[in-house]
């Protein structure tokens, strides 16, 4: 599997390369790994150079931020789901100047409500009682539209993703979004351009948080993607992509209108 060899691996057209375009980060929700962007990493591999991140290590937001820009180029595209918003949001914070464009899907920058914190804990404890097998049974019902509960195809690869994660890195991920801040304040500064994509029917970051954060990140962008729940760029897999070969293509127009001023300069 190539997430797991590395922190991060570029995929084009299918294989691994160093021959595309647009530096292209894409950071995984909690409990998944490359196969959540399998089909955006594939088939976007005309515009950009994808790298999917690898956040199993970190055990708080800012160490995985630290992990994914210690080996991202530069200056790059930035996508995140989920958690993976929260870790591009971090990014964001601490390191603005090398993210070109954003894309938040399925997320949110408010810190963890005390609810959310105890639902946590008792997932924690239940995969440390030894019973980690139980915990993606639990939690599928409210990261997949209802009616995909049924569909083995997309079930599969979410219990694959968690099996392959494990219960050691799911308690430090979900420890490192238990102690993520509310970054909402942070919001109003962020000066790339910003896509921000919400499933219609997603339970755990429903669509006011990202109209939310559209509202407080000037210029910013939101996409809805419907009859789709929270983890959009695997049950929509299709949508998504279009979604984001959109912005990526923008930022395409930009760069190439830039490098055309300096050279007829």
């Amino acid at each position: 599997m190539l997430y797991a060899l590395w922190c991060c691996k570029r995929v084009v057209n299918g294989t691994i390369g160093d021959d595309a375009r647009i530096p292209l980060v894409l950071v995984p929700g909690l409990l998944c790994d490359d196969r959540l962007w399998r089909h955006q990493a594939v088939h976007l591999g005309d515009l950009a150079d994808p790298t999917i991140a690898d956040v199993t290590r970190g055990a708080s937001m800012p160490e995985m931020a630290r992990a994914v820009l210690d080996v991202a180029p530069e200056r790059f595209a930035l996508a995140g789901l989920s958690m993976g918003g929260y870790v591009a949001l971090e990014i964001m914070r601490v390191a603005p100047e090398r993210v070109a464009r954003l894309a938040l899907l399925d997320t949110s920058a408010r810190a963890d409500t005390p609810e959310q914190t105890a639902t946590r804990r008792e997932l924690i404890e239940l995969s440390q009682r030894g019973c980690f097998d139980e915990v993606p049974h639990k939690v599928l019902p409210h990261i997949v539209h209802s009616d995909r509960l049924d569909d083995e195809v997309l079930t599969s690869i979410v219990f694959a993703m968690a099996e392959a994660v494990g219960p050691e890195a799911f308690v430090r991920q979900e420890e490192a979004i238990i102690g993520r801040p509310d970054g909402r304040e942070n919001l109003p500064g962020i000066a790339c351009p910003t896509l921000l994509l919400c499933g219609r029917e997603d339970a755990l970051t429903p669509m006011h948080l990202h109209e939310e954060m559209t509202g407080l990140i000037p210029g910013s962008q939101l996409r809805v993607i419907e009859k789709c729940g929270h983890l959009s760029a695997l049950e929509r897999p299709e949508g998504v992509t279009a979604a984001l070969r959109e912005w990526l293509g923008l930022l395409e127009a930009v760069e190439t209108r830039a490098k055309a001023y300096e050279l007829l300069t």
